[in-house]
């Protein structure tokens, strides 16, 4: 599955009010494309609204925007003008395809039993030295926020051990107070990783 039903289902009732948030590109999104080549494949996995895509597309690179939501991938599909896929991160079966994955505070919600299985496929994905971006929201147990959205709430050497069951060049993490939808003090681990 590597979803959670009910998290999906909050974003789909709440697709409206999550897609007109006119939020800004992630901040984070600078290094990441500083890291590829010009032109370079990009997935974006979970790409809500689509401000992160459509900034990665105005660079001139080859963006392919998914998101497990129909309502929200269709909110996304209206502002970029271009095809967004629903996805769930289980059904991605792709080889060797990206340069970047992009995934900006959506990995989060995956089970914490699921996570390694989704960042393998990720791994496969991605072309030899591509690199895979992905925030977390940092905890020690997994649970659920006041909207009962699923987080995994990982540990920061969890999260390094699940990533060091596969061949990356290197795992850099990255620590950070925050904020997110609920507009709580959060602390997130950044997470960008080079295959081998």
């Amino acid at each position: 599955m590597a979803l959670d039903r009910t998290t999906l289902e909050f974003y789909a009732q709440e697709a409206a009010a999550y897609t007109t948030r006119g939020q800004k590109h992630s901040p984070h999104l600078d290094a990441f494309l500083k890291a590829l080549p010009p032109k370079a494949r990009i997935l974006e996995l979970g790409c809500g609204a689509g401000q992160d895509s459509e900034f990665m597309l105005a660079q001139g690179f080859d963006v392919r925007p998914t998101d497990g939501t129909p309502k929200i991938a269709q909110a996304a599909e209206q502002r970029l003008k271009i095809p967004v896929d629903t996805l769930l991160f289980a059904d991605l079966d792709d080889a060797d395809a990206y340069q970047g994955v992009w995934a900006n505070a959506s990995l989060l919600h995956v089970p914490k039993q699921e996570l390694s299985k989704v960042i393998g496929l990720i791994y496969r994905s991605l072309t030899s030295g591509g690199v895979f971006y992905a925030s977390f929201k940092a905890g020690q147990s997994d649970g659920r926020d006041q909207f009962e959205r699923y987080y995994n709430y990982p540990s920061e050497d969890w999260l390094i051990a699940v990533y060091n069951a596969f061949d990356w060049q290197r795992v850099d993490v990255k620590s950070e107070l925050g904020s997110g939808y609920d507009q709580k003090p959060t602390d997130w681990l950044h997470v960008t990783a080079v295959r081998n």
